[in-house]
């Protein structure tokens, strides 16, 4: 396979689980799903710590690293996007704790890292994060959150001439 139709397929890949991560976080009610965390053999005091550092930080990421020093490409990715947009956050380093590392992939049901969440809500990976800063949608997001991103100036003052 060609690296050009390759990457165009990893696009599509990347564009189609976030469009789906995002379509779940609408139409699902608390009510008639469990989260991954509720439905898993989690230690509930543990899962409680996780969830009051969750909803404590409007962006909580866990990463491999630590900010000033991410040990990963895509967490270091995550992190530069949300430096960006002026995020603050609260990060874990997963790397620290390999009971956390293993958790988190439970409670979220996702298997890699970085993991994002915003407003307590699970976002995504590198792959979701990078996909809403290319296409604007991660100044909304933030926006919705109460967070007003850095690019929020620079994308409204674009103009169609300013494109050509």
């Amino acid at each position: 396979m060609n690296s050009s139709l390759f990457r165009r397929v990893i696009q599509q890949y990347s564009s189609i689980r976030a469009l789906n991560n995002i379509s779940a976080r609408f139409t699902s009610s608390s009510a008639e799903s469990k989260t991954p965390a509720e439905s898993s053999s989690i230690d509930p005091q543990f899962k409680q710590k996780i969830d009051d550092f969750i909803k404590s930080n409007k962006v909580a990421v866990f990463i491999k690293g630590e900010p000033d020093a991410p040990s990963c490409g895509f967490s270091k990715a995550v992190l530069q996007i949300l430096n960006l947009h002026g995020c603050d956050f609260k990060s874990q380093n997963i790397l620290d704790d390999q009971r956390l590392r293993d958790t988190m992939k439970l409670y979220s049901n996702w298997p890699t890292f970085p993991q994002i969440y915003f407003d307590g809500e699970f976002v995504g990976g590198c792959d979701i994060l990078l996909h809403m800063h290319q296409s604007g949608e991660l100044v909304n997001e933030l926006k919705k959150i109460g967070i007003q991103s850095k690019l929020s100036d620079v994308n409204n003052n674009t103009t169609p001439s300013s494109a050509n």
